[in-house]
This record gives C-alpha cells, structure tokens and sequence, in this order.
C-alpha cells in the first residue's frame, strides 16, 4: 500500500553543494529501486538550530515528499542514520492528515455554494416600524 510521507533531514552546514547533489540522488534512486516516487524535493537552506546536534549550531534543511511503502522508508531511514553528513532526520506520514483536509474544504466549498437563509425574527420579539 503506497502512503505519502514527508521525510525531513538535516546535513551538516560545511557539506559541500555536490555532496548534497550525490546524497539527494542517492536517496532519489533507492526510492524508485523500491517502486515508490519521489514527489518534491525542497531545499530549504541553512539554519539555526533549536539545540547543538553534535556540536553543530546551525544545518542545511531539506524535506523530501516520498509516496511509496513502510519498506521503502525503512530503507531510507537506515540509509540517513548510516550517512556521516546527516546530523538528524524525521519521518512523518501524511496522507491521513490531507484526506482530512481534503474533507474540511469539500465542507468549506459546499457551505459557500449554499445560499444563505432568510433572516426570521425571533419567536415572541415583535417587528417593530418606526415611522
């Protein structure tokens, strides 16, 4: 069963640009050698982080959008966890979270489709006309 995922990960800040190239298409290769595709890829630049992570204060951000199998993520996270340039990475299922916001905007969408209704008085309070 294919889910989407979205696997964030941080390198070092000293990595050079083609070793970042070679881990991405590394990464990008052992997702297609599993049968699964690669959605987005997202560069997100160097930042600070919350926390010295083996005595680096700041990383290079970069999140890749995966669909593919619990297999599939199972390799690339060993992959991440055995790579010296990764300092930390996070993996989150997210296609339970855009079926429920897929649902919420179908709602939105047919709320505003609908006219609005008439505006009635309350019950016991009278129209009052002033002239």
């Amino acid at each position: 069963m294919n889910r989407t995922y979205e696997l964030m990960f941080i390198v070092r800040p000293d990595m050079a640009e083609e070793d970042q190239d070679k881990l991405i298409s590394t990464l990008e290769s052992a997702v297609s050698s599993s049968g699964g595709t690669v959605k987005s890829l997202d560069r997100m630049g160097k930042r600070r982080l919350a926390y010295a992570v083996r005595r680096f204060q700041d990383g290079i951000y970069m999140l890749l959008t995966v669909e593919g199998s619990g297999g599939l993520i199972h390799e690339l996270e060993r992959r991440l966890r055995v790579t010296e340039p990764v300092i930390k990475f996070l993996t989150v299922r997210i296609d339970e979270e855009q079926k429920r916001l897929d649902k919420i905007k179908k709602i939105r969408d047919a709320r505003r489709k609908a006219p609005p209704a008439p505006a009635e008085p309350a019950s016991g309070e009278a129209a009052t006309v002033t002239a």
